[in-house]
């Protein structure tokens, strides 16, 4: 038997976009229904979240969690600038209490990859005014929130393009500035293509500045609202290794992630949020090995990536808590997803056994929903979900993953 510490999170993670379903007035929707378009298909209804929160937290409780980290989706918020929507705040209050009644203690995100339409016509992230305006969204929902809040992230993984990019993961800012896709969702927006911007495709150097900024403002108008809770950003960490050879490109991916890991240091926690490894030659990112397992996702398995992440995290802040805000695998087969759990929980425990105070582990995700470009076909859940009916079908992972939780202990972790 092999402990977690006292009053650890256990839980899983949503995105309001990938889940609620009908969220029309996000910058992501748009661009999903642009012609052409870089999406394999439309989110739609999604997992139909927005009505079935109730059953889906209830039965995170029956499972054996105590906690659920999901996001509030600015675009329903705050439709137009300055205009907020009563109805939206109350409805996400209902979520809020219904994660109480069912003693799950409720981490928000504040922003997770989908802004208003608006934002995205008014230049996105590369516009500096966006870190006041998501400050102010900040500010209203802590206002009339803050109360029933047990933990806060501001943005989800605001470093996640410069990541990716780095990687080579996805296009250069010139192909994606000059992509026949975003000029057909600025045509949608009614704006020139220079001044569309959406989160998930903003790679212009500015971008850093606002976001981090976005994420000090925001969070100091989360602390100043109701309530009490700590207050951080999650970060996407993937396990950076070097060839012969590659050690100038591991460096760069290493330098190009610490204004995150410093910028967190001022925190109440780290999120890190990690799914595999990157490995560098000399003449850029490496694919995986001959002969390695890949996912659904087409990246390695790699469950011990988790462990140098959050031993990364911690060496670059020391004195801050560190929270896995995600960590999971696309699998068809959920007996790997239960052998990724186990040894992931490995790399937890071993990091705990060194000092590092790691509070808790979020499995990404709770659904098997809309994976972005890519669509409904990369299944993470740890519950299943019938696209034609909606029913959910929980998997054998996720009531192996309950029973750790219940326990706050794995048994013969290898």
């Amino acid at each position: 038997m092999k402990n977690f510490p006292a009053k650890f999170l256990w839980g899983t993670a949503t995105a309001a976009h990938q889940v609620e379903g009908g969220n029309w007035n996000s910058d992501c929707w748009l661009l999903e229904h642009a012609t052409p378009t870089a999406f394999v298909e439309p989110s739609g209804d999604a997992c139909d979240q927005y009505h079935r929160y109730g059953e889906d937290i209830a039965l995170l409780a029956g499972l054996g969690f105590n906690s659920y980290r999901f996001s509030i989706e600015w675009a329903r918020v705050e439709p137009e600038p300055g205009e907020f929507s009563a109805a939206a705040l109350e409805h996400y209050r209902r979520v809020l209490a219904a994660c109480h009644e069912n003693r799950i203690a409720p981490m928000v995100t504040l922003h997770h990859f989908t802004s208003p339409r608006w934002i995205a016509a008014q230049g996105g992230w590369e516009a500096a005014r966006t870190a006041d305006r998501f400050a102010s969204y900040c500010e209203r929902v802590a206002r009339e929130l803050g109360d029933l809040i047990a933990a806060a992230c501001t943005i989800n993984e605001l470093n996640s393009v410069q990541m990716l990019q780095t990687s080579g993961l996805i296009a250069p800012d010139e192909k994606i500035v000059g992509s026949r896709w975003r000029a057909a969702a600025a045509r949608a927006a009614a704006v020139a293509p220079e001044e569309f911007s959406a989160f998930p495709f903003c790679t212009r150097s500015i971008c850093r500045d606002v976001m981090l900024r976005a994420h000090r403002l925001g969070a100091q108008a989360l602390r100043s609202g109701r309530g009490k809770f700590p207050v951080g950003m999650t970060i996407a960490m993937e396990e950076i290794a070097a060839e012969p050879g590659g050690e100038a490109l591991r460096d760069a991916a290493l330098a190009a992630e610490a204004p995150f890991l410093e910028a967190a240091r001022g925190d109440d926690f780290i999120g890190v949020q990690n799914y595999t490894r990157q490995r560098f030659g000399p003449s850029g990112p490496l694919p995986p090995e001959p002969g390695a397992e890949l996912t659904l996702m087409g990246y390695e398995y790699r469950p011990q990536a988790l462990a140098a992440a959050i031993r990364r995290a911690a060496a670059a802040a020391p004195r801050v808590p560190i929270i896995v805000t995600e960590s999971g695998i696309a699998a068809a087969d959920d007996s790997r997803r239960v052998a990724f759990i186990d040894a992931t929980l490995a790399g937890v425990l071993g990091c705990i056994g060194d000092g590092i105070d790691v509070r808790g582990y979020f499995y990404w995700s709770m659904l098997d929903n809309y994976e972005w470009l890519l669509g409904y076909r990369p299944t993470f859940g740890l519950i299943g979900v019938d696209r034609a009916t909606q029913r959910r079908i929980v998997k054998p992972s996720a009531e192996h993953l309950g029973r750790i939780a219940r326990a706050n202990a794995v048994d013969a972790v290898e």
